[in-house]
């Protein structure tokens, strides 16, 4: 694989931007290009290098946004000959088998804050091979998160909320420092749409207290409801590594859309 093709993978898992990789898997007779080119297809359809151009091309796009969107991947032949009603009016006089593979993105976690629970939120995290993303502004703690997590110390954590468009398989998580902090984050976050887990550490006096001042500012009482305030599984947690532990559990609960039950009340 080329290297300009590994770095734009790399960016778009870094960004969390679907792709899919496409490549031409074999050929026989003339066809526009030889087995081994490769394109990378993006959700919006946009692409980067090519295998032949064409309608060809505008057909294996169609189907590569298809894949991504089923999250499956795809080995499919094009006949590019009269011979075939499946040709589409192309007339090189031979077929390509493309592969198409969507690029698969883990669930992904977003920290509003980089002390010692979120280190321990974080890693467990990056273990469980989903993509972390700590907000914090002192620089000099974000420096011993693992290399995996993207760090971020200059915006405030309020308007990166409010700055991203938020997808249900991202979760939001409030562990900062300070309350002040933590509220006007999670103001934030019930102000825009999408995220399929929003969550504030804290005892039950601190998730009351900040309701309470979001409830001074209209927030509708419904929209409280739907925050995982106390954050977390109920397993008796005291150590930054066992609240990580509950945190990472709830999230993959929620996400995923699972019970929680025990395993063993399957069999």
């Amino acid at each position: 694989m080329t290297d300009w093709l590994l770095e734009e993978i790399a960016a778009a898992r870094r960004s969390r931007t679907p792709c899919a990789m496409v490549t031409v898997a074999a050929t026989r007779g003339s066809v526009p290009r030889a087995a081994g080119s490769k394109m990378l297809v993006y959700s919006d359809g946009k692409i980067s290098g090519t295998i032949g151009g064409g309608k060809f091309e505008s057909l294996v796009i169609a189907d590569a946004q298809k894949q991504m969107r089923e999250k499956k991947p795809l080995l499919k032949k094009y006949p590019l000959h009269e011979k075939s009603p499946k040709s589409f009016g192309a007339i090189c006089g031979g077929e390509s088998t493309v592969l198409i593979e969507p690029q698969i993105l883990n669930e992904a976690l977003f920290l509003i804050g980089g002390g010692h629970c979120a280190l321990a939120i974080a890693r467990l995290a990056v273990d469980c091979g989903l993509f972390v993303t700590v907000i914090d502004d002192r620089k000099e703690l974000l420096s011993i998160f693992p290399r995996e997590v993207v760090t971020v110390d200059d915006v405030d954590p309020a308007k990166f909320i409010s700055g991203r468009k938020w997808r249900s398989d991202e979760a939001l998580a409030m562990v900062s420092r300070n309350y002040k902090i933590d509220g006007d984050a999670l103001a934030a976050a019930l102000k825009v749409k999408g995220a399929g887990y929003i969550g504030m550490i804290g005892s039950d006096r601190k998730v009351q207290r900040v309701f309470d001042q979001l409830k001074k500012k209209r927030v509708p009482k419904e929209k409280l409801t739907k925050v995982y305030a106390p954050l977390g599984l109920d397993i008796g947690a005291d150590s930054p590594a066992e609240i990580a532990v509950s945190v990472i559990g709830e999230i993959l609960l929620v996400l995923r859309k699972r019970t929680g039950n025990h395993l063993r009340s399957k069999a």
